[in-house]
């Protein structure tokens, strides 16, 4: 078939190829991460090329601090509840926009206008409420506004427009939106934890109030009231007892030292006046013991075999159990060998008897 070429049909060729590649451009333009509010700057940056450098042109800079101070002399400057908007400059146009095929973006907001979105945030409650992508709360963390009246987190939103790909609000999904950071979220959390510091302070005083009331007030109930008698009455017993100076530890200690120089005495009128018992004395003693009838000793529980009674005990149970025995001036008897033990083992200056705890002096019967 034959073309037929009309005229002004490479107009309308040239025509449809421009619109072609404007709407080629707008579509490029807006699958870029180049429009989006929050993206990384560095992102956007051009690569840097490397360039040689001269060494001999090259200064060592000595850092002495003083940029430093200074910026952060303007930091502190600075409000840090002061709003701003992140993107104030409108995308460039692209070619699609320019030749009217696309709908114009939006301009940006006025400060009137930014105030009418906050105040719909706020009648909708958007910063009492938490983030609506990580679903905690804004605390002190930043917070953005976006031109829908829709409030996030700064970091939240800036994760959704790098995984989207696209300035898409996550809530109502407008696009090409504006953003504006507000500390409303980091306010209403301070007074929110200013009231509950105020409500725990005014419960410990309330608490103490009521403590000293129940200490000074009696109850009603009759109980209680007899209970919070007897605790008046405990408690005044308790100072009267506190208010006297008894000094039991004082007294115990004095009647220590009465009884340990009562008993050195009497271990000195024992060592002076003992050695004149007479054997006539020993006599009385002995026979003293011998009618007592103690047949063994009372520390090893052996039998004695003191003379009176040594035919008995050589008939019953052989010559194995005559043993040394000795007698006591308190008429008591015992080997030689466990009473010499026992006077090893004893922690006083003069061992006393074991059975009576009186000092003695000893004979050793033969």
């Amino acid at each position: 078939m034959e073309k037929k070429y009309y005229k002004g049909s490479s107009c309308k060729r040239e025509s449809v190829a421009l619109t072609a590649v404007a709407l080629q451009d707008h579509i490029l333009h807006n699958l870029q991460l180049q429009n989006l509010s929050l993206v990384d700057p560095l992102k956007l940056s051009k690569k840097h090329t490397y360039r040689p450098v001269n060494k001999e042109t090259v200064r060592a800079i000595v850092d002495t601090g003083l940029k430093k101070k200074t910026s952060n002399h303007h930091q502190k400057n600075e409000d840090p509840e002061k709003e701003y908007v992140l993107d104030p400059c409108p995308p460039p146009l692209t070619l699609a926009q320019k030749f009217g095929l696309v709908d114009l973006p939006a301009k940006p907001l006025t400060m009137e206008e930014w105030e009418q979105v906050k105040q719909r945030s706020i009648k909708q409650g958007d910063s009492v409420q938490p983030c609506a992508i990580c679903r905690e709360e804004f605390a002190l963390q930043p917070q953005v506004l976006l031109s829908c009246s829709h409030v996030f987190h700064k970091a939240c939103l800036k994760a959704f427009e790098r995984f989207a790909g696209k300035k898409t609000c996550p809530m109502c999904r407008k696009i090409q939106y504006q953003t504006r950071v507000i500390h409303d979220g980091a306010r209403l959390f301070k007074i929110k934890c200013a009231t509950r510091i105020q409500a725990f302070w005014r419960g410990y005083i309330v608490r103490k109030w009521y403590k000293n009331l129940r200490k000074t007030v009696p109850p009603k109930d009759a109980k209680l009231r007899k209970k919070f008698f007897e605790e008046k009455f405990t408690e005044i017993c308790q100072r009267l007892l506190h208010s006297y100076d008894t000094h039991i530890d004082e007294f115990f200690s004095e009647i220590d030292s009465d009884v340990a120089t009562s008993q050195t005495v009497f271990q000195q009128l024992d060592h002076v006046f003992g050695p004149h018992i007479s054997e006539v004395e020993w006599e009385k003693i002995q026979m003293q013991a011998f009618r007592q009838d103690i047949v063994d000793c009372p520390i090893c529980i052996m039998p004695l075999g003191h003379p009176y009674l040594q035919d008995e005990l050589s008939h019953e149970s052989g010559p194995s159990y005559l043993r040394q025995t000795v007698l006591l001036s308190c008429s008591h008897i015992f080997h030689c060998t466990c009473l010499q033990a026992f006077e090893e083992f004893s922690l006083g200056e003069r061992p006393v008897c074991p059975l009576c705890r009186s000092c003695y002096q000893k004979k050793i019967l033969t």
